[in-house]
């Protein structure tokens, strides 16, 4: 059957995506130029990229939007489920099991956090993603609350600080168990709600960690 003009545009749409996103997670950003994206894409036109999306931080709030939406979802179950808990541990599962459940829904090979990874080493492409988080406000501040809650010792500008270390290491611990299993390499564990217990382990022992007074 013939697709119609719109579902043409649909699925071009949806291949510059899935070209652009495992571009950038394999190369980097700023490596990447349209035409190659239009080429992975199977796309003869150079300006496709362009023409469906603007500028490259456009593009890539295109890639975050097509994920975020799943993953603030599973993450909204969930703080439902915890209601006014003041267990760490609740909170840490908010942080960590969205992102690793997503990856694991996506099958593999998967590029998500790697592309993740990328963005957020430069900080005006981070500001797009951050941006794409805000959208999610209402959830932020459930969690912000929660987490509060449940660290009620601890100052709010390292409690910052600990969250911001906290999806650093989540980043980056999906980047290796994703790298490894497209290259059907050995991973540390044997499944991603695994790698996320032993996160959730180790983010809690962050969170909670004593604090040196500063001078």
């Amino acid at each position: 059957m013939k697709m119609t003009r719109d579902e043409q545009v649909s699925a071009t749409r949806e291949a510059l995506l899935a070209a652009a996103e495992r571009l950038f997670a394999e190369r980097g950003v700023h490596a990447v130029g349209n035409r190659q994206i239009s080429e992975a894409a199977g796309q003869g036109n150079n300006a496709a990229v362009s023409y469906h999306f603007g500028t490259k931080a456009d593009l890539i709030r295109a890639i975050a939007r097509k994920h975020a939406g799943h993953i603030e979802r599973i993450r909204e179950r969930m703080m439902t489920g915890i209601g006014d808990s003041a267990d760490p541990r609740d909170w840490a599962s908010c942080l960590v099991r969205p992102f690793a459940e997503h990856l694991e829904t996506l099958g593999s090979p998967t590029w998500y956090a790697r592309f993740t990874a990328q963005v957020m080493a430069d900080p005006a492409l981070n500001a797009v993603m951050v941006d794409e988080a805000l959208t999610a406000a209402p959830i932020l501040r459930l969690f912000r609350d929660g987490l509060s809650r449940s660290l009620p010792g601890l100052p709010d500008e390292i409690r910052r600080e600990r969250v911001t270390m906290a999806r650093h290491l989540i980043v980056q611990m999906c980047v290796e168990r994703e790298r490894a299993l497209a290259d059907a390499a050995p991973t540390l564990h044997p499944a991603w709600d695994d790698l996320a217990t032993s996160l959730i382990d180790a983010i809690v022992g962050l969170w909670q960690a004593p604090v040196t007074p500063r001078s």
